[in-house]
């Protein structure tokens, strides 16, 4: 089985966190997508200037610019307003939900990340046609 036969789509993954970081990049690969990752907000929204992107997985706590920021940045700039963002977080509290949707994310999932739904949020988004500029 090769990955053309599987191919998803391409997701930019934003962990600072190495070892999680790594680990959801190879799950996401078996899975069928390409993973392009950057380890903090800036770095992020450099990455989604370099590299056409179908969706980003964001975490929240990030250095220097954290989740909440890079969020609003990508609403802010025309050519990423309708990117799909699906935050992952340890946060588990509703005031972080809340804050996150206003920011502008698409979703929220909770760490431990559940592969199978995150799996399936990101074909959703994905089929929904995002054309982050290809």
């Amino acid at each position: 089985m090769t990955s053309t036969l599987n191919y998803f789509g391409t997701v930019l993954l934003v962990e600072d966190m190495d070892d999680s970081r790594f680990m959801l990049r190879r799950l996401l690969e078996l899975e069928g997508f390409a993973v392009i990752e950057a380890q903090d907000g800036a770095l992020a929204l450099e990455a989604l200037r370099k590299h056409p992107c179908d969706v980003v997985l964001l975490d929240l706590r990030l250095p220097n610019i954290d989740g909440f920021q890079v969020t609003r940045a990508l609403r802010a700039t025309t050519q990423f307003q309708s990117i799909p963002i699906i935050i992952l977080s340890a946060l588990d509290d509703e005031y972080t939900r809340t804050e996150a949707r206003a920011a502008g994310c698409n979703d929220y999932l909770t760490k431990p990340i559940d592969l199978e739904k995150l799996t399936l949020l990101l074909k959703k988004h994905i089929s929904m046609g995002y054309a982050s500029g290809h």
